[in-house]
C-alpha cells in the first residue's frame, strides 16, 4: 500500500491512537545482548538508544529518566510525505507538551509524558478536526502557454527520472524531456490539447496530445502525460486524462491513440489498438499501444499509426 503524501489529506484523516503501557529511553549497554520487548532503536556514535516499555526496564534493573505514553498517528504517511511532523509538532509546542517522535514504515509514533497524553490525544484530534473543515485548493485544469514551458519541462525531467520501462533512475535528462521540446516547436503540435494541472498556482502536472495519422485520417498521439512525483496517485492524471477526453470529443476527434500500461488506461477506455486495426509503429510494443474511439470514430480505419514528428524518430 502507498503511503499518503498530500499534507491536508493527512492532517484530515489523522488518527492518533494511545498504546497501552508507560515506555521508556535506555541507553542500552555496550555488548549486552538485546532483549525481547524493545519496541525502536537508534544507533549513534555513543551508543545505542532502545525504548522499550517501562515494565521491560525496569526487571532488566536498566536506568531511564523520562517516562512516557506511545501515541500512533494511525494515518497512513509516506517517508517522503512533507509537513506532517512540522503541524504536529506545532500543536504539540503550542500545548507546551514535549514530543519526540519516531517514524515507521507505515505510521509516525509520538511519545510524549505520561501525564500530558490525555492533552496530547485532544489536541491532535483538534488539529484533524480543523483540517477536515479547511478548503481543499481547486485543481485547475488550463491550456499551456509559452510561458509555462520552463516548468513544464523541470516537471517532465522529475516525474521521469526513474524509468517507467526500466524502474532504475535515468542517468541524465530524461528523454521525455526533449521529445517534450520538440513537440512544442513541431507541426503537429496543438495548442488546445497541452494541458497544465495547477494546484495552489503551481504546475503539479502536463498533458500532451499531436496530431497522428493511420494513412490520411488524423487521430491524437497522446503523450507524454506528466505529474509531479510527490502528487502522483492523487488523480492529478486522471483529471488530466479526463479532460483530454473531453476536449478531444468537443473538437470532433475520431479517437486517441497511445504507448502505456495495459493495466492503468483501459480505465479510460482504451483498448489494444490492434483490435481495431490500427497497428503500432513498432510491432514489439503489442497491447501496450491502445486505442481510444471517441464519439466520431468512423469504422473501417486500418493501418499502422505515424506519430507527430519527434516522436517517430
Amino acid at each position: 500500500m502507498t503511503g499518503e503524501v498530500n499534507l491536508p489529506a493527512l492532517l484530515a484523516a489523522l488518527h492518533p491512537v494511545l498504546r497501552d503501557g508507560e515506555y521508556v529511553y535506555v541507553l542500552w549497554p555496550h555488548g549486552r545482548p538485546l532483549e525481547p520487548g524493545i519496541q525502536a532503536a537508534v544507533r549513534e556514535a555513543e551508543g545505542l538508544t532502545v525504548v522499550l516499555p517501562r515494565e521491560t526496564a525496569d526487571s532488566l534493573g536498566l536506568a531511564y529518566d523520562f517516562v512516557a505514553a506511545w501515541i500512533t498517528l494511525e494515518v497512513h504517511s509516506a517517508l517522503e510525505a512533507v509537513g506532517l511532523t512540522a503541524a504536529v509538532g506545532k500543536v504539540l509546542t503550542d500545548a507546551r507538551i514535549s514530543c519526540n517522535v519516531l517514524a515507521g514504515f507505515h505510521h509516525d509514533h509520538l511519545l510524549v509524558p505520561v501525564a500530558d497524553a490525555p492533552r496530547a490525544l485532544e489536541v491532535l484530534n483538534e488539529l484533524s478536526a480543523a483540517s477536515r473543515d479547511q478548503p481543499r485548493p481547486e485543481l485547475v485544469l488550463r491550456n499551456e502557454t509559452a510561458a509555462d514551458r520552463d516548468q513544464i519541462l523541470a516537471l517532465t525531467a522529475e516525474a521521469f527520472a526513474i524509468s517507467p520501462v526500466t524502474g532504475l533512475p535515468v542517468e541524465g535528462e530524461p528523454i521525455e524531456v526533449e521529445v517534450l521540446r520538440q513537440l512544442f516547436d513541431c507541426e503537429e503540435y496543438l495548442p488546445e490539447f497541452s494541458v497544465v494541472a495547477e494546484l495552489a498556482d503551481e504546475i503539479v502536472g502536463h498533458v500532451i496530445s499531436t496530431r497522428g495519422w493511420v494513412g490520411d485520417y488524423g487521430l491524437l498521439g497522446l503523450g507524454p502525460i506528466g505529474v509531479t512525483p510527490r502528487l502522483q496517485r492523487h488523480g492529478i492524471g486522471t483529471a488530466l486524462m479526463n479532460d483530454t477526453i473531453a476536449r478531444a470529443n468537443a473538437a470532433g476527434e475520431g479517437g486517441i491513440a497511445l504507448l502505456g500500461s495495459p493495466e492503468y488506461y483501459p480505465r479510460f477506455g482504451f483498448v489494444p489498438a490492434a483490435s481495431f486495426g490500427v497497428l503500432p509503429p513498432e510491432e514489439a510494443w503489442g497491447d501496450h499501444f491502445q486505442l481510444l474511439p471517441l464519439a466520431l470514430w468512423p469504422g473501417g480505419i486500418h493501418g499502422t499509426f505515424r506519430y507527430a514528428a519527434p516522436l517517430s524518430g
